[in-house]
């Protein structure tokens, strides 16, 4: 009997060694990055581990200066926010529609919306591209925001759709017999209590549009309409050997995305929890 505690004993210090060493793989070098920001580019080069003497935020300053990178900036949240939105509200009406209607068709509709999981990204380039083309839609922002929404369509609708099947149908049922009609039981109802599977999907997302370079890429010529991804490849020409103002550049393009998940964090945990019961 008292093998069994010393065995769970051993398993948790075992799983805790795991999470740590993952956190450590995850963090470190983006801490590092974080932290030669502020570090001249000789400290960087001699002392690459050493913690900064002096904090210098003059990296950040010329990379705010440079050409068009609050231009890209601003690209970059319209682009991924403007698609996330639009891509949430079609998306919920679908997740909902498979969650709680029995349609002809319903199983194979799903199905063959699943299959996009296993086509890869790239696979679509070139009727994308010739699609963009014959719109007349190249190097606009609209051009990314259309591509965008389609970008996250399966896991999206796998999130949301376990959410709405958490939400017991009686409440659908009590509204439509107090005269609600289908968008009041939609809107007021279900997208209310589904707000975790919302904020999860709509936090994948995101990022997913947030960080997307290769189409960003292929499908913008100017500078004006680059989104981040595409623009700090091009910055990198102007950095030549000067990894201060690049590390700088690398920390502002990720913050958005970390301050993002740290707000949204309890609702992407409750979504996990929902989605393992009832999915």
């Amino acid at each position: 009997m008292k093998a069994e505690p010393l065995k769970r004993g051993l398993v948790g210090a075992f799983s805790y060694l795991v999470l740590l060493f993952t956190v450590c793989i995850s963090l470190v070098p983006l801490l590092w990055i974080v932290v030669s920001s502020f570090k001249s580019n000789k400290a960087i080069l001699n002392t690459p581990f050493a913690l900064p003497v002096d904090i210098n935020f003059h990296a950040y300053y010329s990379v705010l200066k440079m050409n068009n990178f609050l231009s890209n900036t601003t690209n970059s949240v319209l682009i991924s926010v403007t698609s996330t939105l639009i891509a949430l509200l079609f998306y919920a009406l679908a997740a909902y529609s498979f969650a709680k209607f029995d349609f002809k068709g319903k199983h194979i509709l799903f199905v063959l919306f699943s299959i996009t999981l296993l086509i890869p990204g790239h696979a679509t380039a070139q009727p994308i591209f010739s699609f963009i083309n014959i719109t007349g839609l190249y190097d606009t922002r609209l051009a990314l925001i259309v591509v965008y929404i389609s970008a996250g369509l399966a896991v999206s609708l796998f999130i949301m759709r376990a959410t709405f099947l958490s939400i017991p149908r009686e409440l659908d049922e009590a509204a439509y017999m107090e005269s609600a009609n289908f968008w009041q039981v939609f809107f007021y109802i279900n997208l209310p209590l589904a707000r975790s599977g919302l904020a999860t999907a709509g936090i994948l997302m995101f990022l997913g549009n947030w960080n997307e370079f290769f189409y960003g890429f292929m499908l913008t010529a100017s500078a004006e309409n680059r989104t981040l991804p595409v623009a700090l490849q091009f910055f990198t020409e102007q950095f030549s050997y000067n990894y201060t103002q690049l590390f700088a550049a690398l920390t502002l393009v990720t913050l958005p995305s970390i301050i993002l998940y740290m707000v949204a964090q309890e609702q992407v945990q409750q979504s996990v929890v929902s989605g393992g019961v009832k999915g």
